[in-house]
């Protein structure tokens, strides 16, 4: 008898214990809780959707095709001026000597290439540099995936008539020319305008032409009487450049430099 009492009690015994057990939670939440960890809670669909499980080849794929050039003009309408209209206004420039020469700094005009201007081309979405190449090149490859970049074409050089091929990150005889120069438009006005006017002319594609290398580092910032396009065909167009971009800026020429702009445009077809 003593001996089945003894028996029932030690079994009631482990029950309590195997019930208080079952109700303490797993050891790794109790040290969570004395490191001051908040417990999780169980996210709802609502706050956290499903995600979709992502295979290999997904997570490999290649970027998202960037999406083509918007449709910004590449130049002003009307530009360059006819003959005649570039005559009409070499006459009505302001003819002075240049000054502030000496300030010149070319980081005056912005770091570099700029798509945030009002400029032509600007805000399409493409680097300076790509938009002029894109209208300068013939034989034109653009990227697949980046229709902005130029991958090859050819450059018939407006300055010397060499047919100069490019290719994308590849060494080339192509540079991004600034007809009137940085230090040229400085010298006639630029001095006094405001940051973003400067930065506005730099990345203007009627400012800029894709030229020769070496005939760019002859031209440096000459005006028209002291440097002239070694191929004497381009002389008329040149003209009309020069004088439409120091009309559409209100820059001013020496009297030498219009001189020499009143020669070039007589050698335009009448």
């Amino acid at each position: 008898m003593g001996r089945a009492v003894g028996r029932a009690t030690g079994a009631l015994l482990l029950l309590a214990v195997a019930a208080a057990t079952a109700c303490q939670p797993p050891q790794l939440e109790r040290a969570d809780a004395r490191l001051g960890t908040p417990k999780a809670t169980k996210a709802t669909p609502e706050a956290t959707p499903k995600a979709t499980p992502t295979t290999s080849r997904e997570a490999s794929a290649e970027p998202t095709r960037t999406p083509a050039p918007s449709s910004v003009p590449l130049a002003s309408p009307g530009f360059p001026p006819t003959p005649a209209q570039a005559r009409e206004q070499l006459a009505k420039l302001e003819v002075a000597w240049g000054k502030n020469w000496q300030t010149y700094k070319r980081s005056e005009f912005g770091a570099g290439w700029s798509d945030d201007t009002d400029a032509p081309g600007g805000r399409n979405g493409c680097d300076t540099r790509d938009d002029v190449l894109r209208r300068d090149l013939k034989n034109l490859r653009e990227g697949d995936r980046n229709p902005c970049v130029v991958i090859s074409g050819t450059l018939h050089d407006p300055y010397t008539g060499k047919e100069l091929p490019y290719y994308y990150r590849r060494a080339s005889q192509i540079q991004t020319d600034h007809v009137v120069a940085l230090g040229a438009a400085w010298r006639a006005g630029a001095w006094a305008w405001s940051p973003a006017e400067r930065l506005k002319y730099a990345n203007d594609l009627d400012v800029l032409l894709a030229t020769d290398k070496e005939t760019n580092y002859q031209k440096s910032s000459q005006t028209p009487d002291k440097w002239k396009p070694p191929r004497k065909e381009y002389w008329c167009e040149y003209a009309r450049r020069w004088t439409g971009i120091k009309a559409k800026y209100r820059l001013t020429v020496t009297a030498p430099e219009k001189l020499a702009l009143q020669d070039l445009l007589a050698t335009c077809p009448q």
